[in-house]
């Protein structure tokens, strides 16, 4: 199992990679960190699947803060963080399932709630 902190670390890079225009319009990147079974609640009310995004997500300029990490086994990582949307204008909390597959951390779910701030 590596350590907590250095995974703390790795996992919200890959978050703060994926609020990145040039990420979210990247296929490459987006098979990357996404698993084949990626889900998502999204802060619109919409489902999306990973086919869903690699044909387009919404672009908006994004900060994340707060960001916490729950290992809940092994291979599988719970986040939770806050994301300010500056284009919307919108407060949302987010948390995201991921899994260690074949040596590499991919997404496997993720939602976002609006909230008030």
């Amino acid at each position: 199992m590596q350590e907590t902190t250095s995974l703390k670390d790795l996992l919200q890079r890959l978050e703060e990679k994926l609020l990145k225009p040039e990420v979210r319009s990247s296929i490459t990147d987006l098979e990357e960190l996404l698993s084949d079974e990626f889900l998502e609640f999204g802060s619109s009310g919409n489902i999306y699947t990973k086919q869903d995004c690699l044909n387009g997500l919404a672009l908006s300029k994004m900060t994340l803060h707060d960001f916490e990490l729950k290992q809940l086994s092994e291979d599988t990582v719970l986040t939770t963080y806050r994301i300010f949307n500056e284009t919307r204008e919108l407060h949302t909390l987010r948390s995201s399932i991921w899994k260690l597959t074949s040596g590499k951390w991919q997404m496997f779910f993720h939602q976002g709630t609006p909230t008030k701030g």
